[in-house]
């Protein structure tokens, strides 16, 4: 009994400290223009463009011949995919206001709902379970992209909380998600590179046994 309730205590705190922390920034940074500007910008995860951004990589691939392009766009596309259900399916089974509305602790707390108001759909962070998904597909095919990459959506889901659209819990979650899906994803579609570093090996090889 004193262990479940120590359970309960700690998750209460923890979740206390997320709002606070939340409204503290939201309410410090939100009208900043560096965070404004940067908000904007990081709308590209938004789920519309950011299905356009994967689209014209394939397509993009497939006019240049590029088969790891294609690959690299089909493997975005669909961790992309998969991330946006699993959000989708929580978002919809989860109650939580967002951070800019400032309302009573009892609203910032998630609790299990049925709204569909993007107001009160705060957990978890779809641009950051996006951004993170597609993330993870590039650095897959092309890993000296991976450093860039991983900035990239570290800067879109970390902007949400003091621009007041999410708390630093429902950012953990989306980038859980988006990694989660993308990684699902690599099980049906392998990493790549080992299969070129084989071919290149056995081209190596070919060449090396064919005669002078």
């Amino acid at each position: 009994m004193g262990t479940t309730q120590q359970t309960k205590d700690h998750a209460k705190a923890v979740i206390d400290a997320d709002i606070e922390c939340g409204h503290a920034l939201a309410a410090g940074l939100a009208d900043h223009p560096v965070v404004w500007s940067a908000g904007k910008l990081s709308e590209i995860a938004d789920q519309p463009p950011l299905i356009a951004i994967n689209v014209a990589t394939i397509a993009i691939g497939l006019a240049r011949s590029d088969r790891r392009m294609v690959r690299t766009g089909v493997r975005m596309l669909a961790a992309h995919a998969l991330a946006t259900l699993a959000k989708g399916v929580i978002k919809h089974r989860v109650d939580r206001a967002r951070p800019h509305l400032f309302a009573d602790r009892d609203e910032h707390v998630p609790t299990p709902g049925n709204h569909d108001e993007g107001p009160q759909n705060s957990f978890p962070s779809g641009h950051t379970a996006g951004a993170v998904s597609v993330a993870c597909a590039v650095a897959r095919e092309y890993p000296g992209a991976a450093n860039s990459a991983h900035a990239a959506s570290a800067a879109i889901a970390l902007i949400q909380i003091p621009r007041g659209t999410h708390f630093p819990i429902d950012v953990v979650a989306g980038a859980i998600i988006g990694w989660a899906a993308e990684a699902l994803v690599a099980q049906v579609m392998p990493d790549a590179e080992p299969i070129r570093r084989a071919r290149a090996i056995d081209r190596a090889a070919i060449v090396a046994l064919t005669p002078g």
